[in-house]
């Protein structure tokens, strides 16, 4: 006897990369998501993406590793 394979919605399937995600949130919903650290920007571009973020969502915590 063989097993059903049922996938219920939103599992299965192709994983999206993190940066197709970001994009389709722009594009489809106005969203956009940052990483504070992406070297696609220049230092001025990343300040301000940190005083945004601050300024929306306070400031984020300190982490020593």
């Amino acid at each position: 006897m063989k097993a059903m394979r049922f996938t219920p919605p939103g599992y299965g399937g192709r994983r999206r990369d993190p940066e197709e995600v970001k994009r389709d949130g722009w594009q489809e919903q106005g969203l956009l998501a940052v990483f504070l650290d992406d070297q696609r920007l220049t230092w001025p571009e990343r300040e301000l993406v940190r005083q945004l973020g601050e300024k929306l969502n306070g400031k984020r915590e300190e982490r020593h590793g």
